[in-house]
Parts: C-alpha cells; sequence; structure tokens
C-alpha cells in the first residue's frame, strides 16, 4: 500500500512596516531620545541591518571614504558569526546615517554601539531604547518577539526601496536573502502607493494605430 502525504498550504502573514511619514517621526524621536537609538532605528531602516548584525557591528566595517558599510557578523547570544545565510554584504550608506556614524565615533572598543557604561551591547538594550523612541514618536510599541527584534524596521528598508523602484534582485543583495522569493514577501506598498497605481487607470490610454494584434484578411 502506497504512502500519502497531505501537504498543508503556508500562508504568510503581511509583515509590517512604517510608512514614510511615520519613519520621519520615529528618526527624529530617536535622535531626541538617545544617540543609542538613533543609531539602532537608522542602521535597521536606511541599512537593513538585524538585530545581531548592528550588535556585532565594528568600525573596521565603516568605509567612510567609499560611504560603505559592510556586513560581515552576526552576534546571535554572545556568540559572533557569519550574518544569517553565511555571507558578508556591502550597503551604501544614506547620507543621514554616515553622519550619524561620524559623529558617534568613541575608542571604548571596536563595536560601534556599546552601552553608556561601556559593556556590550544586549538585545534588550537596543529594544528598550528602541520601545522609548516608539512612545516619543506616538508610534505603537512593537513587540519584539512576535516579529523579530528591530525587523520593522529592515521590512521598512525593503519596503522603501521597492517604492521608490529598486528591482528585487538589488533588495535581495542589500539584505543578504539567499532566496529570492524571500524578498519578494518584503516587498510590500503603502496605500498610498497602491493609491497612485489605481490613478494610472484614470489617465488617458495611449492611442496606436491599430494595426498592433490585428490579423490580415
Amino acid at each position: 500500500m502506497g504512502l500519502k502525504l497531505l501537504l498543508l498550504k503556508v500562508t504568510h502573514t503581511e509583515m509590517e512596516f512604517y510608512e514614510e511619514h511615520d519613519l520621519e517621526r520615529l528618526v527624529e524621536a530617536a535622535e531626541k531620545t538617545d544617540p543609542l537609538a538613533h543609531l539602532a532605528v537608522l542602521l535597521g531602516a536606511d541599512a537593513g541591518l538585524r538585530m545581531g548584525e548592528m550588535i556585532a557591528l565594528e568600525w573596521s566595517d565603516i568605509d567612510f571614504r567609499r560611504n560603505l558599510l559592510t556586513v560581515a557578523r552576526n552576534d546571535w547570544r554572545g556568540k559572533v558569526g557569519l550574518p544569517k545565510g553565511g555571507q558578508s554584504r556591502k550597503v551604501p550608506m544614506t547620507r543621514r546615517l554616515a553622519a550619524a556614524l561620524s559623529a558617534a565615533r568613541h575608542l571604548r572598543g571596536p563595536r560601534v554601539l556599546y552601552r553608556h557604561d561601556g559593556r556590550p551591547l544586549s538585545v534588550g538594550t537596543i529594544r528598550y531604547y528602541m520601545a522609548k523612541a516608539q512612545k516619543r514618536a506616538g508610534l505603537r510599541v512593537v513587540d519584539g518577539r512576535a516579529l523579530g527584534e528591530l525587523h520593522i524596521l529592515r521590512h521598512t528598508f525593503c519596503s522603501r526601496l521597492a517604492m521608490r523602484g529598486a528591482t528585487v534582485k538589488s533588495i535581495q543583495e542589500l539584505e543578504g536573502h539567499q532566496h529570492l522569493n524571500t524578498t519578494q514577501r518584503y516587498m510590500h506598498l503603502s496605500p498610498a502607493a497602491r493609491e497612485s497605481a489605481i490613478r494610472l487607470l484614470d489617465a488617458p490610454a495611449e492611442v496606436g494605430d491599430g494595426r498592433q494584434g490585428s490579423t490580415q484578411q
């Protein structure tokens, strides 16, 4: 007797992301809250770093002359290894991220982010400052356990790129995804962008000479 396997359809929940105006409120609130909060928000929303990648980021990974940030390692519960996917990646820095990193230079150690008392950064510390910034911006405090630590910022990074016309392949490389279908799950369009797309149907269509697609009798 043959063995039959029942394959269940997997449904993917829609990933949350910040609309542009909400992100700007968060960036402004984070800057007023603490330099650590400001850097964490920008590293997530402007460079797409995961929580562990932020924690493991070192000054040697920042090339201010070439305006490049290299994501070379990931910190998982105190153990440092390669980023998820097993490969490093290079991300060009936005002007505001480069400025924030330049202003935050210190001599506490090789890493970019430390607690104010000089101790290594923890997941809890980033979550704490992120929550403070979200409250100050009047935004809902995101439950990191439900969405993944600061992943709403990675979702925002992908969505912003997609809404500005970046290709799926370029977003995949910037995010460090192994599979293209993973990237496609992140490429949401905002309601405003969808509205703009539908409005294209209200514009007069270009009328050709009628010969395309016709057949000769």
